[in-house]
């Protein structure tokens, strides 16, 4: 299995209109892949909380249809990164598309954890509530984004809904590089499956952009790890590899908390 992660610079010299053609292009040029994946916000910018507003879109707005049409013509499941959605009451959620290769959309994800500590995304956008998987034709696909990485029971969950591939698409700051490459393999040492990260390039609202796109297996491994600009990084996964994991080390088997209420001493 093919998966190319698209580490997308974001230029604010740049328009969203410009960049979205852009990367739809980029997209098409990935059509020996399985899989892309594009970071979080990159229509906007992570950190441009000042045009969350301005720029946000409907679900099936214009960066739906350009990377439903992309997905379709590079014949690629594309987990098209996240936007900033206005929903129809008019509140803003950090969500993420993936796209069959038919460019069908095939599952919608609402970022759960907001970050911002009472200020910029954890005040500007709604937090989603629901885990999502998706079922692609040799494995299973968890999806989370970029702050959701710092909380390891979420990517519990989607281990227990049967993920096997877990995509962080992000947007994470320069400054916490060292936390962006500890967390992505501890993230895929505990779950015993792959994680692919795939970061932003170019800096957001002044704030540098980390890049450092990152693919690790289940043992913790890195395969490969893109620099800090804009770069394609395509790695080969082996599905099965997931399994022969946790058959020779199955540490999932011995897990005694979260499976049932604890007792409380007396």
């Amino acid at each position: 299995m093919r998966a190319s992660l698209l580490q997308i610079a974001v230029n604010p010299a740049e328009s969203p209109v410009s960049r979205r053609s852009r990367v739809a292009d980029l997209v098409r040029e990935q059509s020996g892949a399985d899989l892309v994946v594009l970071p979080e916000l990159w229509p906007v910018g992570a950190f441009a909380y000042q045009s969350f507003a301005a720029e946000a879109e409907p679900l099936e707005g214009p960066t739906h249809e350009a990377m439903g049409k992309a997905a379709r013509d590079a014949g690629v499941w594309l987990h098209a990164g996240s936007i900033v959605e206005r929903d129809p009451e008019g509140a803003l959620y950090n969500t993420s598309l993936v796209f069959t290769p038919e460019g069908e959309r095939a599952a919608v994800y609402r970022k759960i954890h907001r970050f911002g500590f009472d200020k910029g995304e954890a005040v500007l956008m709604g937090a989603g509530d629901e885990l999502v998987t998706v079922d692609l034709p040799e494995t299973t696909l968890g999806l989370a984004t970029c702050y959701d990485l710092r909380f390891p029971e979420l990517f519990r969950g989607l281990t227990d809904a049967g993920a096997r591939l877990l995509a962080v698409p992000a947007g994470w700051p320069e400054r916490r590089r060292s936390h962006w490459t500890l967390l992505a393999q501890a993230r895929a040492v505990e779950n015993q499956a792959y994680v692919l990260a795939c970061g932003s390039a170019g800096t957001h609202a002044g704030v540098q952009q980390a890049g450092h796109s990152i693919v690790v297996d289940p043992w913790g491994e890195v395969l490969a790890e893109a620099g800090p600009d804009e770069e394609v990084l395509t790695v080969e996964l082996d599905p099965e590899l997931v399994a022969r994991t946790r058959e020779q080390f199955p540490a999932l088997k011995d897990r005694r908390l979260g499976l049932a209420p604890p007792r409380t001493a007396r």
